[in-house]
């Protein structure tokens, strides 16, 4: 794992990494909410709370605002590989 990336294996602590760089960016919510564009501080903050809610769209949109990017990739470590 490169320096600075986060594992997300559940909706939980993809609220909290987006919370966290955030405030790593020294942004407040109000801030992030500008910065993505019509969503409000509260959305922002119920995304937060229960990122399960986000569509991928909105997602990439505050990843963006927080200057990131998704990356997919096989598990670290996995023996198999789910099939669809």
């Amino acid at each position: 794992m490169v320096a600075g990336e986060q594992v997300i294996r559940a909706p939980a602590q993809l609220g909290v990494a987006l919370r966290g760089v955030g405030q790593q960016q020294g942004l407040s919510r109000q801030d992030l909410a500008l910065k993505v564009g019509g969503t409000s501080q509260a959305r922002l903050s119920q995304l937060e709370l229960q990122p399960g809610r986000l569509t991928v769209e909105r997602l990439l949109l505050i990843l963006a605002a927080l200057d990131l990017e998704l990356v997919v990739r096989p598990r670290q470590g996995a023996i198999e590989t789910a099939e669809w």
